[in-house]
């Protein structure tokens, strides 16, 4: 299988997770403005699994290196196996529940929160699992960049402080618990994993077979999580099946390719956690929010009509989010 051979492609690979990750959502943005939420979904979660199919059984089966796909799989205990698709469960969850979080609270509540949560939260487990790096390096650069998340979640307030309101205590509530699962999911993903996949662990999952199981864990969960979050949607009328299938191709392909994008960057994550380590992988990854806020700020064109001082406060942003990440880098060659 293909395997990365120095921390440099790591961080090139995990800087691809950040633009995946931060970008897919503008998928949603491409398709029809009919086109609920709940239904892009469905075609998000089968793009996530296709993507994690095909690359299994292409740079997951080729080459002298590690274990193949299909002799991964089959060495795999069931307790790898499970920790994989129980990752993929909790995520998708934790992905709706930030969803429902964003449409009672609004981005500039949820993201702060959820995501923050999310990205302390997920280095420290992991990195209390399986440590690597330097801690002060590692620890810092979380910090900036999480200054950095309640700096882009300021600028948002001030944007749309024209109609602001007290975010409901739901939403709040919502946030954190979606913060805690995605701190979490990774976790349950990287104990199925080998950290070694030139010489991996018997019984353990090497990244391309970690990232099938897990992409299993994604769509089996949303036969139960979309059909609830259909039923009762957080804002807009119930939502029918029968509604899925009245969407165009462009609606479906574009959710496809959403789900896509954002299972190439979990899959290079994976793939660089073997030299950077889960911890350092994890929290470059989950810089992502940065790249989402760059996407709103020079395409969407979200803070034309920004009042006097956001300018500030989003350069303040990009400079903590920058220094961050250049100290979560810093962190393997000071460990």
């Amino acid at each position: 299988m293909f395997i990365l051979d120095s921390y440099l492609a790591s961080v090139f690979f995990c800087v691809i997770t950040m633009l995946c990750w931060g970008s897919w959502a503008n998928t949603q943005k491409l398709a029809s403005k009919e086109w609920r939420f709940e239904l892009f979904y469905w075609d998000y979660v089968l793009g996530v699994l296709l993507l994690s199919v095909a690359s299994a059984f292409t740079l997951g089966s080729h080459g002298d290196v590690g274990r193949g796909f299909i002799a991964d799989v089959d060495q795999a205990l069931s307790s790898s196996v499970l920790s994989a698709i129980f990752g993929g469960v909790v995520f998708n969850l934790a992905n709706i529940l930030l969803v429902a979080a964003i449409a009672l609270a609004g981005m500039a509540v949820a993201f702060p929160v959820g995501i923050g949560i999310a990205l302390v939260l997920g280095v420290i487990v992991n990195y209390m699992a399986a440590p690597s790096g330097n801690a002060l390096f590692l620890f810092a650069g979380v910090a900036l960049v999480t200054v950095a998340i309640l700096l882009d979640a300021r600028a948002y307030q001030k944007l749309s402080q024209h109609h602001s309101s007290t975010p409901p205590v739901k939403g709040i509530v919502l946030s954190i618990v979606s913060g805690i699962l995605m701190g979490l999911f990774y976790r349950f993903v990287a104990a199925g994993m080998t950290l070694d996949f030139a010489n991996p662990e018997p019984g353990k999952l090497g990244p391309y077979s970690a990232v099938v199981f897990f992409s299993i864990g994604v769509f089996l969960s949303s036969f139960i999580f979309v059909p609830l979050m259909m039923k009762n949607p957080v804002s807009g009328p119930p939502v029918k099946m029968a509604d899925y299938f009245k969407g165009n191709a462009r609606s479906h392909l574009t959710g496809i390719l959403g789900g896509v994008i954002w299972c190439i960057g979990m899959s290079l994550n994976l793939i660089a956690s073997g030299r950077a380590g889960f911890a350092i992988s994890y929290g470059l990854g989950q810089g992502a929010t940065m790249i989402a806020a760059i996407w709103g700020i020079f395409f969407w064109k979200e803070f034309k009509s920004a009042p006097a001082g956001t300018n500030r406060l989003l350069t303040a942003m990009m400079a903590s989010y920058l220094f961050g990440l250049v100290c979560i880098i810093l962190a393997h060659w000071y460990e």
